[in-house]
């Protein structure tokens, strides 16, 4: 890795904490492919086919509670971590104070980790609202910040 970015504190505590929360946004990929496959839902005639041929596949092709709470699960992260990834990335290149920075990245990360335990569990709300307003909050927050750096508007 290049000494400039070795040497950057804030940059690499957010690649540290972007990798935390793209791993976790993967797992979600593989927890619903388990969830499909334990609970034979699928969505996909070639995919029921696995479970049983001919008319006895067809019922196979449905929708279920768990499969469906972790697919939400992966969708609200897609919503939510990526646009953290580039904000962040652009954030991270702005000089911020590396404390400010660092409790953004982590407070992000938390908060998706907790809204996916939430989601998943499921706790009752407003668990689950409160974790997703604190992470939408977070990336706001560096986004504001990136405006009111020293950019050229």
């Amino acid at each position: 890795m290049p000494k400039l970015i070795q040497n950057d504190e804030v940059f690499m505590a957010f690649i540290s904490y972007s990798t935390i929360v793209l791993s976790k946004m993967m797992m979600m990929s593989v927890l619903t492919a388990f969830f499909r496959i334990t609970r034979k839902a699928f969505a996909n005639p070639e995919d029921a086919l696995s479970s049983g041929k001919g008319e006895n596949a067809k019922k196979f092709l449905r929708t279920d509670d768990r499969v469906e709470r972790v697919r939400r699960t992966h969708l609200n992260d897609l919503e939510n971590i990526v646009p953290f990834i580039g904000i962040g990335l652009f954030y991270s290149m702005t000089d911020p104070d590396p404390s400010t920075a660092l409790w953004h990245f982590r407070i992000f990360t938390a908060s998706r980790i907790y809204h996916s335990i939430s989601y998943l569990v499921p706790l009752p709300q407003p668990n689950r609202g409160l974790s997703w307003m604190i992470g939408y909050g977070v990336t706001l927050s560096m986004a504001y910040r990136i405006l009111k750096s020293k950019l050229y508007l």
